[in-house]
């Protein structure tokens, strides 16, 4: 990664208050998948659905809200209390014996972080407007994550072998607490002004996202990813125990297998970015999670053997190479898709779509598995994966400039974005920008538009 992105002080301050709350992040999803195997045994996919979907409800809901009032929130201190209050309820997550507390505790943690990631989103584009840098902290991000994916199970094994999982919320809750104090030690940009109401707010990405066909090709991606995630999000823990005869430590280091495959995807990803562009990145990603899915969908097939184990690490290795392949590039695809006004509104949009897709999946995944099998769940879930990406290939075209060459006529638009246009016509003005949906082009153009 380069040294000079890290050169900007916010940035890098930033940075690490997300590595911080990924890591205490990291944990508690390893916490608490042992803790549902605890409370609920073999229903533990059952527990672990229902969590996981309220915590998609909530991201559905609250995401777009957050994003329509991104830009009318002093952004530092927002992200510092939110910090704060995820802290405090995991904290809490110790205590838990009964299975609807746990339910209660992840939807108020879930309306916290559904409110934190799309407003820490839309921060970096405004503290970091060179292109080439942008890119760069889109792959550090993706590598913090992917880092917390392997490492954080590695460390949870580690400290299962000494303590009680619990202990691993307190963990989680010293995360955020780090966070909080590096946030605060931030200089972070309000959003610039947008103009419209805060119903008119809440709609503006939704906008973007039909109007735009690499949006809409987005959107099948996002479907890809949920369908192959939701088996290592839901089905890891009862599979490593129940199907390979694992132990705790075990589940962590299927998850760290996972991790593993998306890391080193994430270290190579920002140079290929710069000569292959997003979408053959893209939906080379797609194909690595259906062929994730076939294969997983193959084991559960076949007698379980010595051969098992290191078929299974391969198969979770490559899920988490194609989520990198198709999460890293994302943010790109929105930047250049909308003015920088309208960026927080169409981030909500993405994080609340991308999880809505999640809404779909997880529920599937936890249901489908407890009552008919890995085989059926996972053929399911390959069907699925296959129809987002014949999606995202009829939506986003191969073709798909930036920049466009288009016409208005005069009296339609705003003059002001006429003034480095050329009269073609009595009426009718011709330029070329880059080209993103607003006021002024409410539909997308062919990437070549005649001139009168």
């Amino acid at each position: 990664m380069s040294t000079a992105l890290f050169a900007h002080r916010d940035y890098r301050l930033l940075f690490t208050a997300q590595v911080a709350a990924l890591f205490g992040t990291g944990l508690t999803t390893v916490a608490l998948g042992l803790l549902a195997y605890e409370l609920a045994g073999g229903d533990a996919a059952i527990v672990l659905g229902t969590a996981l979907t309220l915590k998609m409800v909530v991201y559905v809901i609250v995401a777009p809200i957050a994003g329509a009032y991104a830009g009318r929130l002093p952004r530092r201190r927002f992200l510092m209390a939110l910090n704060g209050i995820r802290g405090v309820i995991v904290v809490a997550l110790p205590f838990v014996d009964q299975i609807w507390q746990i339910y209660v505790l992840i939807t108020l943690l879930q309306l916290a972080s559904a409110a934190y990631t799309p407003t820490y989103q839309a921060v970096l584009p405004d503290i970091l407007p060179d292109e080439r840098d942008y890119t760069r902290a889109l792959s550090a991000a993706q590598l913090a994550a992917t880092m917390e994916t392997l490492l954080s199970p590695m460390l949870a094994a580690l400290a299962l072998s000494l303590i009680s999982f619990h202990w691993l919320f307190v963990g989680t809750g010293l995360g955020f607490a780090i966070s909080l104090a590096l946030v605060a030690a931030a200089r972070i940009p309000n959003a610039a002004a947008a103009d419209g109401a805060i119903t008119e707010r809440l709609v503006a990405g939704l906008r973007l996202f039909a109007a735009t066909p690499r949006l809409r090709g987005l959107l099948g991606l996002n479907l890809v990813v949920a369908a192959a995630g939701s088996v290592v999000m839901i089905n890891t823990v009862n599979y490593a125990r129940d199907v390979l005869g694992a132990d705790q430590s075990g589940v962590a280091v299927l998850l760290a297998a996972n991790g593993l495959g998306t890391m080193l995807v994430a270290l190579a990803l920002p140079r290929i970015l710069d000569r292959r562009g997003e979408r053959p990145v893209m939906l080379t990603g797609a194909a690595f999670l259906l062929t994730g899915l076939a294969a997983a969908l193959t084991l559960s097939t076949l007698p379980t053997g010595p051969w098992h184990w290191p078929a299974a690490l391969s198969t979770w290795a490559t899920i988490g190479a194609g989520t990198a392949l198709i999460l890293t590039p994302t943010g790109r695809v929105l930047r250049r898709s909308a003015h920088p006004e309208d960026r927080p509104a169409l981030f909500a949009a993405q994080f609340s779509l991308s999880h809505l897709a999640w809404l779909l999946t997880y529920p599937i995944t936890g249901w489908l598995a407890t009552t008919a099998g890995f085989t059926t769940t996972w053929a399911v879930l390959a069907a699925i994966a296959t129809l987002g990406t014949a999606a995202a290939l009829h939506s986003w075209p191969r073709h798909d400039p930036t920049e466009i060459t288009h016409v208005h006529e005069l009296g339609t638009v705003d003059p002001a974005i006429l003034v480095d246009a050329i009269k073609i016509g009595p009426r009718h003005y011709q330029h070329t920008h880059a080209y993103v949906i607003d006021a002024n082009h409410p539909r997308w153009l062919p990437a070549t538009q005649p001139t009168m």
